[in-house]
């Protein structure tokens, strides 16, 4: 069971990561917009860069604004360092995506659902146990990232791993967030909103393919409305992710935004990576900065 969980445990850091991605599967030319903004204020420049969780094996060349602006940033920042795990409790993590000896997932959800997720998880090679022992919110990411690996979007080719190598003992490097304030939010959900979490990840399994092409190209050419569009497809059909998304994705907004405002206001060049899904939108961190009146510029 041990070594179960301990696999199980990486695909979960893989892709609790919010901020993972890879780089472009085509060469940008020079006047293609990318994932990427410049943000100044009086005082300071701060770059933001977008990223996604699953990509296909990386082609270079990386966008070279991009590089450029990483470059010329004396501070990287992340929203959780992947290379830093230890600073996570494993036995906390442990008792949050996983039941105690005396409970399990069938108790949770409905008949119909369990059914469901036994279906989907018959050929995946992982014991009908350690399946049912998995809590809802944890199984729902689990089941994602294994069928994004067998579709061929790897998250070790992943923009945060790219550039915390590079800025290793050059840059200083900071958290937005960190690995475990994600594991608490993730796991704070009621047991209904974690089973229609479950229920839309196994409805959406079926067209996830499609949908991760859909977001490799909205970010390769830096199309922040088929970005949005896609990621807001689920809680535009279904009121009912309203409150879900408003924590996971809104109420985060607001807080990284005010961390982004204290590196403008120093005198250090930052360069942030944060997922995609946080920089677009009305309620998005850049229209967030934008409506602060610092100059927002899409590189």
């Amino acid at each position: 069971m041990k070594n179960k969980n301990s696999k199980l445990l990486a695909i979960f850091f893989i892709l609790i990561l919010l901020g993972t991605s890879a780089f472009s599967q085509e060469t940008p030319s020079a006047s293609q917009k990318s994932f990427l903004w410049k943000i100044q204020s009086k005082m300071n420049t701060v770059y933001v860069l977008g990223s996604l969780h699953f990509f296909k094996k990386e082609i270079d060349p990386l966008n070279q604004k991009i590089e450029n602006a990483f470059g010329q940033s004396q501070i990287l920042v992340v929203e959780a360092d992947i290379n830093d795990i230890k600073k996570v409790d494993i036995q906390k993590l442990m008792e949050r995506a996983f039941y105690p000896a005396n409970d399990m997932l069938e108790k949770h959800v409905s008949p119909e659902i369990h059914e469901w997720v036994k279906k989907e998880t018959s050929g995946l090679g992982i014991p009908v146990e350690l399946i049912n022992k998995q809590r809802p919110w944890f199984l729902a990411m689990t089941l994602e990232a294994l069928e994004s690996l067998k579709l061929g979007f790897d998250p070790n080719y992943g923009i945060d791993k790219y550039f915390l190598s590079k800025a290793e003992g050059k840059k200083r490097i900071l958290e937005l967030e960190s690995l475990d304030y994600q594991l608490n939010l993730l796991s704070s959900f009621s047991d209904k909103d974690q089973e229609l979490l479950l229920l839309y990840t196994l409805r959406d399994l079926r067209i996830l393919e499609q949908e991760l092409e859909q977001l490799t190209k909205a970010w390769t050419s830096g199309d922040t409305k088929s970005m949005e569009s896609i990621l807001t497809r689920s809680v535009s059909g279904d009121k009912r992710l309203a409150s879900i998304f408003e924590k996971v994705v809104y109420e985060r907004n607001g807080k990284m935004a005010l961390k982004i405002e204290d590196f403008l206001r120093t005198r250090e060049t930052y360069f942030v990576i944060v997922g995609a899904g946080h920089l677009v939108g009305d309620r998005g961190i850049i229209e967030i900065l934008k409506g602060k009146g610092y100059l927002v510029e899409q590189l």
